[in-house]
């Protein structure tokens, strides 16, 4: 054999290792922790051959290893979206933790940001329920309505609701006062909880993505049904939602 037919078959092998490990990571797609013989079934891999891909992975960050022997995605990976933050696309590089978010509780899931008087829903993550919040991207809803608006309210550091009520962007019977101390049961709690507010029959949950200067960046949350926003179900939505909010905060500095 030839120097050159060996570095083909040199070349090819390391595609495949690279085409293997790549698969690995791939498989955290369906769920956020995975054992070993999970793996090797998902991508049809002996586990000997699987348990070399996680060492080499786990040693580069890629994935990491917990107590039970069971693996999850590593830090790497976030390190990697770093470039996505460059680019000022801060609705893609949530979208991954969006999407964890939704698989973890199965409702839906949006991202607002504050615009003037108003909050965007600029990213979203439909629930996995047959009945479920439809979230059209792009729709532009009051601030002083619905969970995600008055946590954009709550957490933002200017006098915005006394600017709102200067330029009459409340509602003529509109409660100030009430309204305020709504806003500080907020601020103490971490986040805001509606139901029925904005539309019949739907429910939300909402927590504020804070950037490392202390001021809001976005609004993160969860909506549904009334009927599944059941007391047994909503302090694990609240949970759910405030921690991914946070995690996004931490990771990325927006």
């Amino acid at each position: 054999m030839t120097d050159q037919q060996k570095s083909v078959m040199q070349d090819r092998g390391t595609v495949r290792a690279v085409e293997r490990a790549l698969d690995v990571l791939l498989c955290f797609r369906a769920k956020d922790e995975l054992g070993l013989t999970e793996i090797s079934k998902m991508i049809g891999l002996h586990k000997s051959t699987v348990h070399r891909l996680l060492a080499t992975l786990e040693t580069r960050g890629f994935v990491r290893r917990e107590q039970s022997d069971r693996y999850r995605i590593g830090w790497s990976i976030l390190e990697l979206t770093s470039g996505i933050y460059r680019s000022g696309d801060f609705s893609t590089v949530v979208f991954p933790e969006m999407t964890a978010l939704r698989d973890r509780i199965g409702e839906t899931v949006s991202l607002y940001v504050r615009s003037g008087f108003e909050r965007i829903r600029i990213q979203a993550v439909e629930g996995i329920h047959a009945v479920r919040r439809v979230a059209n991207i792009g729709m532009r809803f009051p601030l002083h309505i619905g969970a995600s608006g008055k946590v954009l309210l709550a957490f933002c550091n200017e006098p915005l609701l006394d600017r709102m009520e200067s330029a009459g962007a409340l509602p003529n019977n509109f409660n100030k006062a009430e309204f305020e101390r709504q806003l500080e049961d907020i601020r103490k709690r971490g986040y805001a909880v509606t139901f029925e507010e904005r539309e019949a029959g739907a429910a939300a949950v909402a927590a504020p993505i804070m950037n490392r200067q202390n001021q809001v960046s976005a609004a993160l949350s969860v909506s549904g049904p009334v009927d599944r926003f059941s007391e047994a179900n909503l302090e694990r939505f609240i949970v759910a939602c405030v921690d991914s909010a946070n995690l996004i905060g931490k990771v990325f500095p927006f």
